[in-house]
């Protein structure tokens, strides 16, 4: 079981692949939705980002002083 049963609710059992894209691709969106999106994302992966690049730079100079 990959999806424990509750969440199996959440997705549509009667459409097809082809009706939700066809729904999904007339959504709208709002005047500030994408900004809002790109701001979450920055958020989001610029912290992971970071902590990679130092884990990085700390390998190098442990492995190159």
């Amino acid at each position: 079981m990959l999806l424990p049963e509750r969440f199996k609710n959440l997705f549509p059992k009667d459409k097809s692949l082809k009706e939700l894209n066809k729904h999904y691709d007339n959504i709208e969106l709002e005047k500030g939705d994408f900004l809002a999106m790109l701001i979450a994302a920055v958020i989001t992966f610029l912290p992971v980002l970071i902590v990679a690049m130092v884990v990085v730079y700390g390998l190098f100079w442990l492995l190159f002083r």
